[in-house]
């Protein structure tokens, strides 16, 4: 099978999405060598870009990201033609980020990763709900066959849209296991503390770009409150750059007098991650809504507790290695942080359940299940 695949993502995005098709894409050439797999950027790549790519990369240099996906959504023009791209007719193009070319391959799947965008519209910047709405609905309709990251996002498939079940398939994320394992040395996990400014105290880790779906702000009150009816010693450390309408997790740090307690490190470099996860004493993740939750699986696999939401696909992520609390309720957060500082024994119950739960999300399920959905497609 000749396959297309926008790689984009891949190369503009460091985590999430970008690590998901960086590990599917992968996991594919590693395990499915009856196709001939070719990849896409949209926009301009940097020579070491290329150079970090696990296959050559066609791309257009002469014209923007924005302006190609200008073509193709305001004035549905089809250029670049995907056979351009494939050197041949493709048999199958999958647009792995949400925007579904016009392009003349035999098939098309796209990845829709989560609707977020219609269960919280006050959580994106306008411009980014207004592209979102227009685009995503597109491509939705000219796709042959659709991916979810989650059962839970194919089910908002079916409610928000109609897509019939058998028009969508779910592959899952996962985790690379080389990678995001425990860390034991005390001189690596010293220098992750000093690097990131953490001080010796114990700390809960939250980690995500810095927008109101996160639920940043509603985490930093709980963890206020629990500290003050526990009298907890921890920090709280939020590592993750900039995202967008991020002024109310600063205000709700100054208004509750929390400067010294709670830090905001920045962007984390993926190399400090296993030691970060590693030296917290839990991980906070009480998003309000995600296709996924990537985070969770990478926390658990390195041994380290993890509190998340009960709302959308979370569970299926977390499994039975984690607290779960309504996100949406600071007294239930604030519950769940007391529990895990206070209770050493339960911490280590959930360490470990939360480390074999990880151990079933690897780059090879995943694979399959995109090759599954690959063959459906075609069908």
């Amino acid at each position: 099978m000749n396959l297309l695949i926008d790689y984009t993502p891949a190369i503009r995005q460091s985590a999430g999405i970008g690590r998901i098709i960086r590990g599917q894409v992968a996991a594919l050439l590693a395990t499915a060598p009856g196709y001939d797999i070719r990849l896409f950027v949209a926009g301009q790549v940097s020579q070491a870009e290329r150079d970090d790519a696990p296959l050559p990369l066609r791309t257009i240099p002469l014209i923007s990201e924005r302006n190609l996906i200008r073509l193709w959504h305001r004035l549905n023009v089809p250029f670049p033609r995907a056979d351009w791209f494939a050197g041949g007719r493709a048999d199958l193009l999958h647009a792995t980020d949400f925007v579904l070319p016009p392009a003349s391959a035999r098939r098309r799947v796209v990845t829709v990763h989560d609707l977020a965008f219609i269960r919280y519209p006050d959580a994106a910047m306008p411009s980014l709900h207004r592209y979102l709405n227009t685009v995503v609905p597109r491509s939705v309709q000219r796709a042959d066959h659709l991916i979810a990251d989650s059962q839970h996002t194919a089910d908002d498939l079916q409610e928000l849209w109609g897509i019939p079940p058998a028009h969508i398939s779910v592959v899952q994320g996962a985790v690379d296991h080389q990678h995001f394992r425990p860390v034991a040395d005390p001189s690596a996990l010293a220098a992750v503390r000093a690097r990131y400014a953490i001080g010796e105290r114990p700390f809960i880790l939250g980690l995500s770009k810095l927008q109101p779906r996160k639920n940043f702000a509603r985490l930093i009150r709980a963890y206020a409150a629990a500290r003050n009816e526990a009298h907890l010693p921890h920090r709280l450390v939020i590592g993750g750059s900039k995202g967008w309408l991020f002024d109310e997790i600063f205000a709700t740090v100054q208004k509750l007098g929390l400067e010294d307690d709670v830090i905001f490190p920045g962007f984390v470099d993926d190399g400090d991650l296993p030691a970060l996860f590693s030296a917290a004493e839990f991980f906070a993740y009480p998003s309000l809504y995600e296709g996924f939750g990537l985070p969770i699986l990478e926390a658990q696999a390195c041994g380290t507790p993890v509190l998340t939401g009960d709302n959308s696909c979370l569970p299926e992520a977390g499994g039975d290695g984690a607290l779960y609390v309504n996100a949406e309720s600071v007294e239930s957060i604030a519950a769940g942080i007391v529990r895990l500082a206070t209770d050493r024994a339960y911490r280590a119950a959930l360490a470990e359940a939360g480390s074999r739960n990880a151990q079933k999300f690897t780059w090879e399920r995943s694979a399959q299940q995109l090759m599954a959905a690959y063959t459906k497609a075609m069908a």
